[in-house]
């Protein structure tokens, strides 16, 4: 059987690029990560590493044999999760995950209320991109994560247990002036004319805002791409273009934009807020508290007069 923390050295010298690296990271020598690598390719019978003047580079038996070595450090990195949620039970900890836009409406209130209930428990919240979150549920350096997806990609995945907390729908952001504010709805195709505001950096949102303009039979023609929706909405109060945008993103909106909510025919999206921990790790009484409060202040949201803004005008 081959020697699981030689395969895992190679996984970080794949990763990095350089043995020395590795070595650094792992905590050895670069000489003794050298031996391990030189024993490792002993045991498979075949070169796993090109030694360069600057650096490694993988032979296919290398790539192969790094590619198992993720899953294995996954796993790894799982099962300390596991034994390490147990350990610490008794000192009260729960690791949460995030993204922005859960973090500025749902996260809060559920936080103050967890705490209030749940002095002694030190919760830590990470935020992050939704492939990070996936990642982070499944090595275990988060217990719970509140995820988001739509329905072109949506989440499939047997390892977690996931919760449908609340529908996000997409909303307009216009001018406080804006004409289009005479109708209590807007359909899609009226806009064609329009300016927008987009999302920079490829974000889901610019996503939605073309899917939904080409389903309506145009292209946008965008004037502004922002970095978060506290820009977009300046933008849009400045008069550069109008914006999409959900409405849980815009629990906090300026005083000199009003949001529109779409005619029931308009193609525009709307995304699934979930709660999603790992199906095969036990709930702690931590994980289970905190997902209480979530579904809670879900419900709240769900119910209140600001989020059912696709029903009209929210002034």
């Amino acid at each position: 059987m081959l020697d699981v923390r030689r395969v895992l050295l190679l996984v970080e010298a794949a990763e990095r690029g350089s043995l020395t690296a590795a070595a650094e990271a792992l905590g050895v020598t670069p000489s003794a990560a050298s031996q391990q690598v030189s024993r490792l390719e002993s045991e498979v019978g075949q070169p796993l590493l090109h030694r360069l003047p600057r650096g490694v580079q993988l032979t296919d038996a290398g790539r192969a044999l790094a590619e198992r070595g993720r899953v294995i450090r996954r796993e790894l990195r799982g099962a300390e999760a596991d034994v390490r949620a147990l350990a610490e039970l008794d000192r009260g900890t729960l690791r949460l995950g995030s993204f922005p836009t859960a973090s500025a409406s749902l996260l809060p209130l559920a936080l103050t209320r967890f705490a209030r209930k749940h002095p002694g428990t030190r919760t830590s919240v990470r935020s992050a991109l939704l492939a990070e979150l996936l990642e982070a549920l499944h090595t275990g350096d988060v217990e719970l994560a509140l995820l988001w997806d739509y329905e072109w990609n949506r989440i499939d995945d047997p390892a977690l247990e996931m919760v449908h907390l609340i529908d996000d729908p997409t909303v307009l952001v216009v001018p406080a002036n804006s004409e289009l504010l005479d109708s209590p709805v807007v359909s899609l195709a009226e806009l064609a004319g329009q300016e927008w505001i987009i999302r920079a950096d490829n974000h889901p949102v610019a996503e939605v805002l073309r899917r939904s303009c080409r389903l309506a039979g145009f292209e946008p023609a965008i004037s502004y791409e922002s970095h978060d929706y506290q820009e977009a909405q300046a933008m849009v109060a400045a008069g550069l273009g109008i914006a999409v945008a959900p409405r849980l993103a815009l629990t906090n909106r300026r005083h000199d934009v009003r949001l529109l909510g779409f005619a029931t025919d308009v193609p525009a999206p709307t995304r699934r807020i979930l709660l999603a921990r790992t199906a095969q790790r036990a709930p702690t009484p931590a994980v289970t508290a905190m997902s209480g409060e979530l579904r809670s202040v879900a419900q709240k949201f769900a119910g209140s007069a600001l989020h059912r803004a696709q029903l009209g005008t929210v002034r």
